[in-house]
């Protein structure tokens, strides 16, 4: 098969992302085995979101979908997750300030990836705006994980910080392919 990027370092970055995906991905399936279904449903949720992302990064990588409506459809599934998930199912943390700098994040990122698609011409998009996206998406997921390590440890804990890390890693590769697209304008 014929992939889209030619640069070992590309083809590195789209194989660490995708293994880093569906090994957090897996991992959250199996808590949602372990801990319920009644227990565990917005996990399934999230995760049927961050695998139609894998799905959609395999798809570009071996040139089954077009940059546009991978652009698009990825974007609007990390959104919906950064939506449900840190938005208006925010978990409750430790510290007030700590859950407001997330909610803050979170919004600035939702809009960041509104900004991004309505846009007329969205390639035109800078390798800089582009890695903003997953900076702040990291900052959210370090801020997430600070408040993991300052409550007391259950049996949620390992699980909680592999789903945190699921869509900095999917945002990453995603960034990784925007940026080949902003490359070739």
């Amino acid at each position: 098969m014929k992939t889209r990027f030619k640069k070992n370092a590309k083809i590195f970055d789209i194989a660490i992302t995708a293994v880093a995906g569906i090994v957090s991905v897996c991992v959250m399936l199996y808590a949602v085995a372990h801990f319920g279904l009644y227990e565990a449903w917005p996990e399934l949720v999230l995760n049927l979101f961050y695998i139609a992302c894998l799905a959609m990064i395999g798809m570009y990588f071996f040139n089954r979908l077009d940059t546009h409506r991978f652009n698009y459809w990825c974007s609007v599934s990390v959104g919906m997750t950064v939506l449900l998930r840190d938005i208006l199912f925010a978990p409750p943390l430790a510290y007030y300030a700590l859950h407001l700098a997330c909610l803050t994040l979170s919004v600035l990122l939702l809009c960041m990836l509104t900004y991004f698609y309505a846009r007329k011409n969205w390639q035109s998009y800078t390798k800089r705006n582009l890695w903003a996206i997953c900076i702040v998406d990291m900052i959210i997921a370090a801020l997430y994980n600070l408040d993991i390590y300052l409550e007391p440890i259950n049996e949620y804990t390992e699980y909680l910080l592999v789903e945190i890390w699921i869509r900095p890693t999917i945002t990453y590769g995603l960034v990784a392919c925007f940026v080949t697209e902003a490359e070739k304008k």
